[in-house]
């Protein structure tokens, strides 16, 4: 069965006029203007087979909104192949647009002075939808999200964890075969990012939805993603398991140590990074190939009340390789 996504050398090259400063530069530009090319997205080539829900990860300005807005056709590219469940996107045919769906967190679909119902029916109408079948979908996903009433609310009125349910059901409306998500929990509290979460794990992976997700959230990719997809510099430069990257670039381990009377003052340099310190707690940071031999001998120096060993948070496992590979 082929991908439902097939990308291969997909390039963006931006093209921005050079303006010399002051009133002399801009007289100069009238003749004879420099300009500088960017590459948003420089060959960038991956599969997703139906069903999967990748994480598309990489810092601010690497490539991965102007990626996903080229897969859903609003952008065309400077050059390279792409297919979205054998598509074309940038020809943006009618049957293509009625299979797929884009949630950019940042931007809004709804109608700012009107009842979230009545967007949803502005859509239902837009993709020719049979009013019990849309009723059927709005009643399901409400329900999964628990905003049934909320339905008659000013979407102004609406707190930002209920607007992007909304946004998502509106998404969803058509029962998309391809789903982009751009940042679909950016700004929500921990209550509103674990409903959401929860939502999309159990609704993509019952209707099979192909799934491209974009977070700046490391608890999102590590909920809801198997597999990830890194960029920087509009460049891929890993597409593998999650675990496969933390494995291979997780070389430390965190280790807690605290003791109710006290810790006594004494030099932890010896066993590791120290994180963190107070009068009755010290986090540091060991290396995996040491940790059993400095667990045992902090264990029996210190005579302590708790222990704990946990592994480096994963933002912070991707934030060294951004750092490695920028310096």
């Amino acid at each position: 069965m082929p991908p439902a996504i097939h990308v291969h050398n997909l390039t963006k090259v931006y093209r921005t006029y050079q303006k010399e400063p002051g009133f002399w530069g801009a007289f100069k530009g009238l003749a004879n203007r420099t300009y500088k090319e960017t590459a948003a997205a420089k060959d960038v080539t991956f599969s997703v087979q139906e069903g999967e829900l990748v994480g598309f990860l990489g810092p601010n300005g690497a490539g991965k909104t102007t990626t996903l807005k080229m897969l859903s056709g609003l952008l065309y590219p400077t050059r390279g192949e792409a297919t979205v469940l054998g598509f074309t996107p940038w020809k943006r045919q009618n049957e293509f647009k009625r299979q797929f769906a884009l949630v950019l967190g940042s931007k809004n679909q709804l109608w700012w002075d009107l009842p979230a119902a009545e967007s949803l029916e502005l859509n239902r109408v837009i993709y020719g939808l049979e009013p019990a079948a849309a009723q059927k979908t709005i009643d399901e996903l409400t329900e999964l999200l628990d905003v049934r009433d909320k339905l008659d609310v000013m979407v102004r009125e609406l707190s930002l964890g209920e607007r992007m349910k909304m946004e998502l059901i509106a998404a969803l409306l058509h029962r998309p075969k391809v789903l982009f998500l751009d940042e679909p929990t950016i700004g929500l509290d921990v209550v509103s990012q674990k409903k959401v979460r929860g939502f999309l794990r159990e609704y993509t992976a019952r209707h099979r939805i192909t799934t491209l997700l974009t977070s700046h959230y490391m608890q999102d990719i590590e909920e809801l993603c198997d597999r990830v997809i890194i960029i920087d510099h509009g460049q891929v430069f890993f597409d593998g398991a999650l675990q496969d990257i933390i494995d291979r670039l997780a070389t430390h381990k965190i280790v807690t140590l605290s003791r109710r009377k006290g810790l006594p003052e004494t030099d932890y340099t010896p066993y590791g990074e120290v994180l963190e310190k107070s009068t009755e707690e010290v986090k540091l940071k060991i290396p995996r190939s040491q940790i059993v031999a400095a667990s045992r001998d902090l264990i029996a120096a210190l005579a302590v009340d708790d222990f704990t060993v946990e592994d480096v948070p994963i933002e912070d496992i991707i934030r060294e390789v951004f750092l490695t590979r920028r310096g």
